[in-house]
């Protein structure tokens, strides 16, 4: 199964920190085709490998460990980095938007390394101690991880191959622990194939324990998760219907350069059209309706200063409607 794309909604602008580590990736890898003229020449495969992947017994005895970020930015052929980096571009774009760009850089690291380290107990304990561990495969693990948790009804579009060759799209809630039975059903038969599954199975805990961390933490701040350090949390507000709509949308603003995005979560919207919105300037209060529902809510925008302002997008993704308030001159 290869993803293609997902719905689960992009907040919190250009993923440019996941853009960037997929062309890192690609940068280097480049750079491995040219130093060991595409793999063909062994010696100095060997030594590069050597040099900047993670060799566990190096590592778990405080030896290179700068290999430990070296290592997950390597790749060992072409079917290689073309998985992982097409697992990166399909889930990374999300995580970023929830944790925040420079917090995603730094977990995604953190998760690299904790799937190292899994891997490099695995190795020591089994004797092959010696045989440098390189891709990105126990970050991108995390990242799998963490998806589950924050996206789990996100529906993941995917090329199946088999006798045929078809596109579906699975929930994410099937999709990811399938392919985390895989990797432990490969761990516990002993099926390598120069694939280190252990450290795909420690960095998928690691991104489990941390996007349930974060969601406490969140909880416990009363923020959401994905606001990061370039938008703040101004409002929560409530609907004008009923107290038990509550459930169905919780609408939030997000203040951002120069807009406003407002956030509300409503299962069964399916078209952008559904949603009708109003915009009371002297009130600085959004009207949003769903004549579909018979539902509607009033949003009170913090527009202190009285910007112009008109809503200039609405989207529905995965049940989240996001409507954006631009200012204008």
């Amino acid at each position: 199964m290869f993803p293609i794309n997902d719905d689960a909604p992009q907040i919190n602008g250009i993923p440019f920190i996941n853009y960037g580590l997929i062309a890192i990736n690609v940068i280097i890898f480049i750079y491995e085709m040219i130093i060991t003229a595409n793999f063909s020449n062994k010696l100095a495969q060997f030594v590069l490998f050597t040099n900047y992947g993670a060799i566990p017994n190096l590592i778990l005895s405080g030896q290179n460990l700068p290999s430990l970020f070296s290592s997950m930015f390597m790749h060992g052929s072409i079917a290689h980095i073309i998985g992982n980096m097409i697992f990166l571009y399909v889930f990374g774009d999300n995580l970023e938007g929830r944790f925040g760009h420079y917090k995603y850089l730094v977990i995604y690291l953190i998760w690299g390394i904790i799937a190292s380290f899994a891997h490099s107990i695995y190795a020591v304990s089994t004797g092959s101690g010696n045989v440098p561990a390189i891709g990105a495969s126990g970050a991108i693990s995390g990242v799998l991880a963490a998806y589950l948790v924050f996206f789990p009804h996100a529906k993941i579009n995917t090329i199946v191959l088999a006798f045929f060759i078809t596109s579906i799209r699975i929930p994410a809630l099937a999709f990811i622990p399938i392919w985390f039975i895989m990797q432990l059903i490969f761990a516990l038969i002993g099926q390598s194939g120069g694939v280190a599954y252990v450290a795909h199975i420690g960095g998928f805990l690691a991104g489990v324990g941390t996007a349930y961390i974060w969601k406490l933490i969140s909880m416990s701040y009363n923020q959401r998760p994905f606001v990061d350090t370039k938008t703040t949390k101004i409002d929560r507000t409530r609907p004008l219907q009923s107290p038990a709509l509550e459930k169905d949308i919780q609408p939030e603003v997000i203040l951002g350069n120069g807009f406003f995005d407002i956030i509300m979560h409503a299962g069964g919207i399916i078209e952008d059209s559904d949603i009708k919105t109003e915009y009371n300037s002297s009130t600085n209060m959004l009207i949003v309706k769903i004549p579909k529902y018979s539902k509607s809510y009033s949003v009170s925008i913090p527009n202190s200063n009285n910007f112009a302002l008109d809503v200039s997008s609405i989207s529905v993704n995965n049940g989240i409607i996001k409507i954006r308030l631009e200012r204008y001159s």
